[in-house]
C-alpha cells in the first residue's frame, strides 16, 4: 500500500532521516516515526513548510523530478519593497547563475494568517521595510527562490512552501504531520 504523508517542516530541521555530517540540529527522525518513507523533494534547513514523504518510488520521481514540472508556493518575506518591474523580471523569468527560470507567478499578500512563530525569530532592521510574496514556480532548482529574490536586490527572510502540486499545508501546524493512506 502506498503512503503519502504531508509534513509541516520547522525552520533549522534537515530534510533527511539520518545525521551523517556532524549536524547538531533536528532531522527527520525526530518528528516522522514512521518506517521506509523518503522526501519527494527537499527543503534547505533554512526554509519551512511543506514536504512530502512517500513509499512509493513511482510517485515520489512524479513530486521531485523537474520534467514532470509540479508547481510548489511559497510564502516569502523579502527585505524590501520590490517595485513591480522587479516582480516583472521573477514573472517573465530571470537569469540566474544556472541559466534561465521558467516564468513565476509573483503577487504580494499579506502576513498568512495564523503563521507560527519561528524559532528562532527573523532579523528585522527598523528602517528597512519587509514585504510578504506568493511565489509559485514549476521547477525546483537548489535554493531557486531565495537566489531570484536576491537577484532583485531583496534577499529572503523566511521562505514557507506552502503548496506542492494540489497538497497544501491547510490544517497543519508547524512540525506536524497528516497521513493520506492507500495514495
Amino acid at each position: 500500500m502506498s503512503k503519502l504523508i504531508l509534513f509541516n517542516k520547522p525552520y533549522g530541521v534537515l530534510c533527511q532521516f539520518s545525521n551523517t555530517d556532524g549536524y547538531k540540529g533536528e532531522t527527520l527522525a525526530d518528528y516522522i516515526h514512521q518506517k521506509e518513507v523518503y522526501a519527494a523533494g527537499r527543503l534547505d534547513k533554512d526554509s519551512e513548510g511543506l514536504l512530502l514523504l512517500t513509499n512509493n518510488g513511482k510517485l515520489q520521481h512524479k513530486i521531485a523530478h523537474p520534467k514532470h514540472k509540479m508547481s510548489k508556493t511559497y510564502w516569502v518575506l523579502v527585505e524590501g519593497s520590490p517595485s513591480e518591474k522587479k516582480l516583472q523580471y521573477l514573472r517573465d523569468g530571470i537569469k540566474l547563475k544556472d541559466g534561465m527560470t521558467l516564468p513565476a507567478k509573483i503577487k504580494r499578500m499579506s502576513e498568512p494568517y495564523g503563521l507560527w512563530q519561528r524559532i528562532p525569530p527573523v532579523r528585522y532592521r527598523k528602517h528597512i521595510p519587509e514585504t510578504w510574496l506568493e511565489i509559485t514556480i514549476s521547477e525546483g532548482r537548489n535554493r531557486q527562490v531565495r537566489r531570484m529574490t536576491a537577484t532583485i536586490d531583496c534577499p529572503t527572510l523566511r521562505l514557507i512552501r506552502y503548496r506542492i502540486g494540489s497538497w497544501t499545508l491547510d490544517g497543519l501546524g508547524n512540525g506536524q504531520y497528516r497521513n493520506l493512506e492507500s495514495y
